[in-house]
């Protein structure tokens, strides 16, 4: 399809949706600009092949390492390419977790290699690497009623995925659940649906009054065949070898860039994702893709001479993954300025269909988000549920009471490849990256461009 062919389409399709009695008159002024973002971002797959650099190039950006860090330079540049204004980085001291050489095998019965991945903050096995039999538990509860068998054991958490809130607790506690009860190292089950024998890492965390163990995640196919091995009576051995270890805290950076307000510079739109990404993979949905398209905003308004009346300010975080320092840092570095945030936005959830749009904030808020939501027809994304917030927007939106938005693909799709080897940008749609920069850059516009301020 041609590009004057998508933007008749696309203005068509604003003729037709929402019907005339049903549209804000208020929105009027902003429908030309709007119908331009949208027809922006979708003539071509620009925000894809983005991403696609930014990952084939830098690869994996585990905080602290240099990966991330020449990530951050090609960032810079590049923001200062597309013409944003204030472009500068914000200095924060982030952990540094090394992951080193690991491996996990079944010595018994017959001997074979499991794929695993050591889990972020874990500390090392002894170099011979730890043996021992393993103990199948189904959760939480199943492990206290059976305490007295785990001692000298790897106690291995079963735990189906149902959804992420629910199962990520034996990922980041597991480890001093079975320490609890004399455990000598744990594995959890993959957290996320069946993959293609998968296994995710993440972060991990140990209680302080209990002992430290090594802990890795294992692929579901993995915990269900030993779990099969151990229902028929065999007693499996497993050795586990680990050299995960915390370095000294090193320096990295926030990306900061702006499209400068041109009636209330002051008042702030904030917009980002997360810059780090876990190891294994590439960090495209996790999460490169959150990164450009809320860029994207910025870089859209820019490419069309669109001056918002308050500034848009993007913001690439660092260290999400292992240490929220990222957003943690930028609350402190603008915590005058927290109050003057009018609405903060973060996509930290993929971008697969279907989406959604969510939002946090009044009442007032909320039925202008949905009123300029409307705008979004064409996209078929006007609906806003709830759910709007990040982990990195969070701080700064806590301190200032600030409204939150968040763009969120399917959530089975984005958890089946989560901090696996899969994330790769092979995976992500550019039609999907697309809709997900229009939608954005959509409300991000009409927001930073109200006469009055989002009610707060």
């Amino acid at each position: 399809m041609s590009r004057s062919l998508s933007i008749f389409l696309l203005v068509a399709l604003f003729s037709a949706y929402p019907s005339a009695q049903n549209r804000p008159g208020w929105l009027d002024p902003y429908r030309g600009n709007v119908e331009k973002i949208i027809a922006a971002a979708q003539a071509d797959q620009f925000a894809w092949d983005r991403l696609a650099e930014l990952t084939d190039t830098y690869g994996q950006r585990l905080s602290g390492s240099d990966n991330l860090n020449r990530a951050i330079a090609w960032a810079v540049e590049t923001m200062k390419k597309d013409g944003l204004e204030n472009v500068h980085t914000e200095r924060v001291m982030v952990p540094r977790w090394v992951r080193g050489n690991e491996s996990l095998e079944i010595t018994n019965p017959p001997h074979h290699h499991v794929p695993m991945l050591g889990l972020g903050g874990s500390i090392a096995t002894p170099p011979a690497g730890i043996e021992a039999e393993v103990m199948v538990v189904s959760n939480g509860d199943d492990l206290n009623k059976r305490a007295a068998e785990a001692k000298g054991k790897i106690v291995l958490f079963n735990v189906p995925y149902t959804n992420y809130g629910e199962t990520v607790q034996y990922r980041g506690n597991g480890a001093s659940m079975a320490a609890r009860h004399g455990a000598v190292a744990s594995l959890v089950r993959a957290v996320g649906p069946m993959g293609l024998r998968t296994p995710h890492t993440g972060g991990m965390n140990y209680a302080n009054e209990v002992a430290k163990i090594p802990t890795a995640a294992i692929p579901a196919e993995d915990a269900n065949r030993i779990q099969r091995l151990v229902n028929r009576g065999v007693k499996v051995r497993l050795r586990l070898k680990m050299e995960a270890k915390f370095e000294a805290d090193v320096e990295s950076f926030n990306v900061v860039g702006e499209i400068k307000g041109s009636e209330f510079p002051g008042e702030i739109v904030l917009v980002g994702g997360h810059f780090d990404s876990w190891d294994p993979g590439m960090g495209a949905s996790d999460d490169g893709v959150g990164c450009v398209v809320t860029w994207e905003a910025g870089r859209l308004m820019k490419k069309l001479n669109i001056r918002p009346k308050r500034t848009v300010r993007v913001v690439l975080f660092t260290n999400e993954e292992n240490g929220a320092r990222g957003g943690n840092g930028y609350r402190d570095q603008h915590a005058a300025e927290a109050s003057k945030h009018i609405m903060s936005v973060e996509s930290d959830s993929g971008v697969f269909a279907p989406a959604r749009i969510g939002f946090s904030g009044s009442e007032a808020a909320r039925r202008i988000i949905g009123e300029i939501a409307t705008l979004l027809a064409p996209l078929g994304m006007q609906q806003i549920s709830g759910g709007g917030g990040g982990a990195d927007i969070g701080p700064i939106s806590a301190l200032g009471k600030v409204p939150m938005m968040a763009y969120s693909g399917d959530s089975n799709k984005y958890f089946t490849i989560h901090h696996t080897p899969a994330d790769t940008v092979d995976r992500i749609d550019p039609q999907e990256v697309s809709k997900a920069a229009a939608s954005l850059a959509t409300m991000i516009y009409v927001v930073a461009d109200m006469p009055q301020a989002l009610p707060k």
